[in-house]
């Protein structure tokens, strides 16, 4: 009981995530750029809500969650900006990599303001960090449901993308299934390494991934 009662004391104790909401735009450190499997976000939430992007033959593989300014421990949310919003044309021409514009627009809301860029250029921004990215083969076209440590998703994404470091790139789980790849960038969208809130890697020896649909 006595090592129960420590250990409880020990997490009450430790420090938790800055939430630095309503801070003000541009002041950050780098990004945070995630891809989620397209699939396994459909079949855990997805399909509840009948979105568009999880229908059969979408096709969609790692699609852009978004790029996140990030302090080197903790991130700015909902910051205060004087850049205007998005249009509904702007927010609907991300739709191609990120699934859907509702997203494009929730991202810019969040994150996308604490940027300090236009929204146009934010979401520039947001496509070269994506394009720069090469996704691996191996996943473009997976057709059946497979269990895979999540160490194996991240080594694929180190070979097809020499120029990253394994402390650059994290792989995220969410009930038993690969999540997202979350890898970090400069200002100027350059690999770098993650800050000790962003490098926690998920250690699942058999996590799922669903098929391309």
């Amino acid at each position: 009981m006595r090592s129960i009662a420590g250990a409880v004391l020990a997490a009450l104790l430790l420090p938790a995530p800055v939430l630095a909401e309503g801070e003000k735009a541009g002041e950050f450190d780098y990004y945070v750029m995630a891809l989620s499997w397209s699939p396994n976000w459909c079949a855990l939430e997805g399909d509840g809500r009948g979105a568009p992007e999880c229908e059969r033959g979408a096709g969609r593989a790692f699609t852009l969650h978004g790029l996140w300014p990030q302090y080197e421990e903790g991130w700015p949310d909902f910051c205060r900006t004087t850049q205007r919003d998005p249009s509904r044309g702007e927010s609907d021409s991300m739709a191609d990599i990120m699934g859907s514009s509702g997203l494009a627009w929730y991202q810019w809301k969040k994150h996308g303001r604490c940027a300090g860029l236009p929204a146009r250029d934010w979401y520039a921004t947001m496509r070269r960090a994506y394009g720069a990215v090469s996704i691996p083969e191996v996943f473009e076209g997976l057709d059946r449901r497979i269990t895979l440590p999540a160490s194996v998703v991240e080594e694929a994404f180190l070979e097809a993308n020499p120029n990253l470091k394994p402390d650059q790139i994290t792989i995220t789980c969410d009930e038993g299934m690969v999540q997202e790849v979350r890898l970090c960038l400069t200002k100027d969208l350059q690999p770098r390494r993650c800050g000790p809130d962003v490098i926690r890697d998920c250690r699942l020896k058999d996590a799922v991934m669903t098929p391309i649909r």
